[in-house]
């Protein structure tokens, strides 16, 4: 028999990525096209669901044809998603009704301010596992409920669907045949009761939701329906994984065992820890959602999110002007003072996980007549490290697991000075893949082993590079208990 193929989809806020992997699991190929961000008056963002999915089709077609593959050695897709932006369209003709609710769009926010809904926000989070906020797709949809003519109406005849981005591409790609999402998908719509695996009638009632309109929810590895790209394959090609960006990156992490834990570096960060198949509902500043599900079993997880991580970078470069580009940033940390106590804390836009202080701002801490521009640019660097510390100590708070290991992906993990010293504050093994696309690998290797192209074998593909920890521990305290100082000025 000739060669099998499993492609990755990886649907994110800026485009969309199609990967391809053999049947020895490697990635031979890529193919990316962007869409447009839409951005009104008002701020808000916007995508133009049509657009990615004709977008989908035409990465699809531009791997198998660019890298002359035989359409028929195709055995089955994967789909990763940016989580939380949100879709309404017809059922019957399956059109989108308008532009999709971006997840950083905040213009729903009115909604959670309803008495109704904000005198119960204990409730939610304590259903659902996350903290009230217009950043959900609960939220989304009942602003596109209310808001795009005659929904409410349709809704009410059960005419319409809604759902996030990965429910909208399975619906499209099976020609309306399949309405479904997955668990991860599921509980960070904060409409999904991750105790009882149901969309809660209650708070779906909260946000004037009928739970009849949303998708069936399945095992993340489950079948999902077939399709053949607009008639681009001559077979049915099932879809036989689903999983939001963030837990399809854990996955192709491979940190399937509890206590496990991954970190995302990029213009902000994801920190997600597995916790296995018993819920812990956080009271040190996290969330708690499902990281999938897997024949017939959930697991859970910790997250938390960062806004400002690779972000403070940026702000260094096109802002204050410190460096020309990040690949300066490790060199000048090494040359730096030693001696120098300067803390920044990116509070930009408040403060998030673990503090939730929006009204927070930004500060410059512990500058002296000897800080310059060397000790400016290491403490831009040293603030990613220790956000993501403060996270993590909250998860081992929450769930009684003291991490030894982080594994890390996204760009910053370049920077050697940053994961020296992440490894250093953390007092853990930092560990990077030799590979970048986390989630299309995590959503093609879910697919590629419910399917026996592979086993779990296949995560032994992922080779990665080690930090362990080098700073005396005396150093490490005073240095994090300068932060923590630091942190406590602002709040």
């Amino acid at each position: 028999m000739g060669e099998k193929y499993i492609i990755g989809i990886d649907q994110s806020t800026q485009g969309t990525k199609a990967l391809l992997f053999n049947a020895d699991g490697d990635l031979v190929a890529r193919e990316d096209l962007p869409h447009r961000q839409i951005i009104n008056e008002l701020g808000w963002v916007s995508h133009d669901p049509e657009e990615i999915y004709s977008n989908t089709i035409q990465v699809i077609k531009n791997l198998i044809m660019n890298n002359q593959i035989d359409r028929k050695a195709v055995e089955g897709i994967g789909i990763s998603n940016q989580r939380e932006t949100t879709v309404i369209w017809d059922k019957e003709d399956g059109k989108a009704l308008a532009d999709a609710v971006v997840w950083q769009c905040a213009r729903a926010s009115e909604i959670c301010e309803r008495q109704q809904v904000r005198d119960k926000d204990e409730q939610i989070r304590e259903k659902t596992g996350i903290k009230l906020s217009p950043y959900f797709p609960a939220a989304k949809i009942a602003w596109l409920l209310e808001n795009v003519e005659g929904a409410a109406e349709r809704a009410a005849r059960h005419e319409i669907c809604h759902g996030t981005i990965d429910t909208w591409l399975v619906y499209k790609l099976t020609g309306g045949a399949s309405y479904k999402t997955d668990y991860s998908n599921a509980s960070r719509t904060q409409l999904f009761n991750i105790h009882t695996l149901q969309w809660d009638e209650e708070v779906c009632k909260m946000f004037g939701i009928d739970p009849y309109n949303l998708p069936e929810v399945c095992d993340s590895n489950a079948c999902f329906g077939t399709t053949n790209a607009e008639d681009f394959f001559d077979h049915p090609v099932p879809i036989h994984s689903v999983l939001g960006d963030s837990h399809a990156a854990l996955y192709g992490q491979g940190c399937l065992m509890p206590g496990m834990i991954k970190t995302t570096y990029g213009t902000g960060s994801s920190i997600m820890m597995n916790i296995g198949e018993k819920p812990v509902v956080s009271t040190h500043g996290v969330v708690t959602s499902l990281a999938w599900g897997e024949n017939g079993k959930v697991k859970y997880v910790l997250e938390g999110n960062l806004n400002y991580t690779g972000a403070v970078i940026t702000w260094l470069k096109d802002d204050m002007k410190l460096i020309r580009s990040p690949g300066e940033t490790e060199e000048l940390a090494i040359e730096a003072r030693k001696k120098d106590e300067l803390y920044i804390i990116p509070a930009f836009t408040g403060l998030g996980a673990p503090y939730w202080n929006s009204e927070a701002r930004a500060a410059v801490v512990g500058m002296d007549r000897t800080t310059g521009r060397a000790e400016f640019v290491r403490a831009g660097l040293e603030c990613i490290a220790y956000q993501i510390t403060d996270i993590v100590r909250a998860m081992e708070a929450d769930s009684g697991v003291k991490v030894k290991q982080l594994r890390v992906d996204g760009g910053p993990t370049k920077n050697g000075y940053l994961m020296q010293f992440q490894s250093d504050i953390l007092e853990a093994e930092v560990m990077i893949p030799d590979a970048e696309e986390l989630s299309g690998i995590g959503a093609a290797y879910m697919a590629g082993i419910v399917m026996k192209i592979w086993d779990k074998d296949i995560f032994l593909k992922i080779k990665r590079k080690s930090y362990k920890p080098l700073m005396e521990s005396g150093m490490r305290k005073k240095k994090y208990a300068g932060w923590k100082n630091a942190v406590e000025k602002i709040l």
